[in-house]
């Protein structure tokens, strides 16, 4: 596997995994909040989603950093196959942010762009330099 694809699948990994606490359990600080782009009204109410979305991006940084030991461990047909789909995980949903943004879901209105741009490159890149 290309280095700048696992660079960018390290580190969009390790983004997840750092970025879980704050979405699992410290959603309602407001240098959280700030740091997330979101407004404080109801938190209590998002607190079981936030707590969810924080677990899954924990569950796909694990697996991203999987995926790179098992390459890194000789076997990249599976490794390369785990990074993927990991990869295209990170994409997806990410670009759903923005989605539920342009769907008026995300207060303020375009409030998420920031957070789909950053945490839509490193995946989008590491993926465009698997295919080529």
């Amino acid at each position: 596997m290309d280095v700048l694809a696992q660079v960018c699948t390290a580190v969009a990994a390790v983004v997840l995994i750092a970025v879980f606490p704050l979405e699992a359990f410290l959603i309602d600080r407001p240098w959280v909040q700030r740091f997330l782009g979101i407004e404080p009204d109801g938190i209590a109410h998002v607190h079981l989603w936030s707590f969810c979305i924080g677990v899954r991006n924990a569950l796909a940084g694990i697996g991203g950093l999987v995926g790179l030991g098992i390459v890194n461990r000789g076997d990249d047909t599976v490794g390369t196959a785990v990074v993927v789909t990991v990869l295209a995980y990170m994409l997806l949903s990410s670009l759903a942010m923005g989605v539920a943004d342009l769907l008026g879901f995300w207060r303020p209105r375009g409030g998420s762009v920031r957070g789909t741009v950053a945490s839509s490159v490193l995946p989008a890149v590491a993926l465009v330099v698997l295919a080529v």
